[in-house]
């Protein structure tokens, strides 16, 4: 069935002539919106093609045939173009609204199998989604011709973000809530949390260093030098790999130990990211750095922090 499906395509794919490449130029021409209509299982892939439109920088709605013929045509303003699908090209209910749009002198395209039909002849751009049959055992539940009529919608709609130079911002912009609109729109300092910029300066001691991350529960602290500038860090693992060497050492006491200066024990040349960094970018570096961290340090344009992202909030995110 599937293969079936693929040569209809092919087929398809073979009969695209210039028709498409001026519905292309008209839609782009159109200074108000497009309006997809058709009826039953045509109408569900209309409805798609809208949302796929109005998702890549075309706005389009859809309206159902038989409530425009109760009020809804009132929605169409003379700007707007019309896409109608139907696979007969003889619905009724489609067929009911084309004196509106005669006399609203909308530009019409008929997406239709058949080419000599009512809809055809009424069209002033008709594009061919013809099958030779469905996939349908009784060749009569729509499923081949569904595809058809999905396949150039989708195509029409990837023409148009191309030619409307389109990119994955403009579609992030359409889907703020989606993961995908969120990898590609939100910054880290969107999910900063305030309070949390643990630092302690070079010169202060390991047990500062300490309370600063207990304090601002961070799990770490970054470390600064004179111009607030940002030269190292200590993060809790760093805490338990530096009682651990120091217990093997054998010589200084606790006390001892935290009474040094933190430049002697931080890990200098840590791993950051700027303020206006991508919060997605953030957790690439976290996941698949030069080590796997929990925590990164977030700097202003002077290399000064501003805060500390951690890992859960960029989990807590969505992303």
């Amino acid at each position: 069935m599937l293969r079936e499906e693929a040569r209809a395509l092919e087929s398809l794919a073979e009969r695209l002539d210039e028709r498409f490449d001026l519905a292309v130029e008209k839609i782009l021409a159109c200074r108000g919106r497009v309006v997809l209509t058709g009826m039953g299982k045509h109408g569900l892939v209309a409805r798609k093609i809208a949302a796929t439109l109005a998702s890549t920088g075309t706005p389009a709605f859809f309206m159902h045939p038989a409530e425009g013929r109760h009020g809804d045509l009132g929605m169409i303003n003379s700007e707007d173009l019309i896409i109608a699908v139907s696979n007969s090209g003889n619905t009724e209910e489609v067929l009911g609204c084309l004196p509106y749009f005669k006399r609203n002198r909308n530009f019409l395209i008929a997406m239709t199998g058949n080419l000599s039909s009512e809809l055809a002849r009424n069209a002033d751009i008709v594009l061919d989604i013809g099958v030779e049959r469905e996939v349908c055992p009784l060749n009569l539940a729509p499923t081949t011709s569904t595809t058809a009529a999905m396949a150039v919608g989708d195509a029409l709609a990837v023409v148009l973000l191309e030619r409307r130079g389109f990119h994955a911002e403009d579609f992030a912009l359409r889907h703020p809530s989606g993961t995908l609109g969120k990898r590609l729109l939100l910054k880290v300092t969107d999910v900063l949390k305030p309070g949390r910029n643990p630092v302690v300066p070079y010169s202060a001691r390991f047990e500062e260093a300490i309370a600063e991350i207990t304090s601002k529960q961070c799990g770490a602290v970054s470390v600064v030098d004179d111009a607030g500038k940002l030269v190292g860090i200590i993060t809790d693992g760093d805490l338990r790999r530096i009682f651990q060497r120091e217990a093997q050492q054998g010589t200084p006491t606790v006390a001892e130990v935290l009474q040094r200066r933190v430049e002697s024990l931080m890990t200098k040349n840590p791993m950051y990211v700027f303020a206006d960094t991508l919060a997605a970018q953030a957790l690439d570096i976290m996941e698949n750095g030069p080590r796997k961290i929990f925590v990164l340090p977030v700097l202003d344009e002077e290399h000064r922090p501003i805060g500390m992202v951690h890992l859960h909030d960029l989990v807590s995110a969505g992303l």
